[in-house]
């Protein structure tokens, strides 16, 4: 294949860098916007939460950033498509977009609704994809740019009682793979965080079901600083897992029955605990 196209903005400078952050009032998001802010990036950020919002704004402009809040629920798919679209017009154009935003949705299928699963679907693909399309052509036309998107390890080895949440972040992860191959020979860069378990809200979000992981829990900051390696190019990889959880994707693939077993196994147990009904044998 053809050599990887040039970075931008290049690795040493991130001053004046125009970026679009979703999901930047609480969790990585808002452990990121600092980091970038403080490196002189021009910020444009996104989040469901004014309040925290703007909190987050102030610690950046503390730093000296620039930065602009948009309050946009990401299930809504044109307003977040809109959202790019306004974003890069008012600030004649965008270096840089991280698709950071996500909901969980833990229910098992049987209980699932149809409305739970669009919105899902809507939040955590649908609008990263549309929005990355409303700002590409301007990439494009500048022949330099980032896209980041930040999918879960869910999106890449699937979890009981995250069949909804699983599909959008396997769906991003795959939507993320092609339009690398289909930029490899232009100047915009794309790249996949594949996050593990990580310290947000993710886990407390109300309308879902209890969690079955209550293992340790990796910092925000951690994921957010390996964003910034991949925004300002120190880390040229397409995908980078935080933590590395690459082997157990990989043990996923390579013996798939063992993998739903040891799945269903768990959640089990972790269910007989909660003194839950258990699977019932279903992954």
């Amino acid at each position: 294949m053809a050599p990887e196209p040039e970075p931008g903005p290049r690795a040493e400078d991130l001053s004046g860098a125009r970026i679009l952050l979703t999901g930047a009032s609480a969790g990585i998001g808002a452990a990121l916007a600092p980091l970038l802010a403080g490196r002189g990036a021009t910020l444009a950020l996104c989040g469901r939460d004014p309040g925290k919002l703007d909190a987050v704004a102030a610690r950046c402009r503390e730093l000296g950033a620039e930065v602009t809040t948009h309050a946009v629920d990401l299930a809504d798919p044109a307003a977040a498509e809109e959202l790019a679209r306004s974003v890069e017009r008012a600030g004649g154009g965008l270096d840089v977009i991280v698709n950071n935003a996500g909901a969980p949705m833990r229910r098992r299928v049987p209980g699932l609704t149809v409305d739970e699963l669009r919105r899902t679907m809507a939040t955590n693909f649908e609008s990263p994809a549309r929005m990355t399309m409303a700002v590409l052509p301007g990439m494009l036309a500048r022949d330099r740019g980032v896209v980041v998107n930040v999918s879960s390890f869910g999106g890449r080895a699937a979890i009981p009682a995250e069949a909804a949440y699983c599909a959008s972040k396997f769906a991003l992860c795959g939507w993320s793979e092609s339009l690398a191959m289909d930029l490899w020979h232009s100047g915009v860069r794309v790249h996949l965080v594949v996050p593990g378990a990580i310290a947000t809200d993710i886990w407390d979000r109300p309308g879902n079901d209890p969690a079955h992981f209550s293992g340790e829990l990796e910092p925000p900051g951690t994921v957010a600083g390996a964003i910034v390696a991949l925004v300002d190019g120190t880390d040229g990889r397409f995908e980078v897992y935080v933590p590395d959880l690459s082997s157990i994707a990989e043990f996923k693939t390579a013996a798939i029955e063992d993998f739903l077993a040891g799945a269903v196994a768990f959640a089990d147990a972790a269910e007989a605990e909660a003194g839950g009904a258990g699977t019932g044998g279903t992954g």
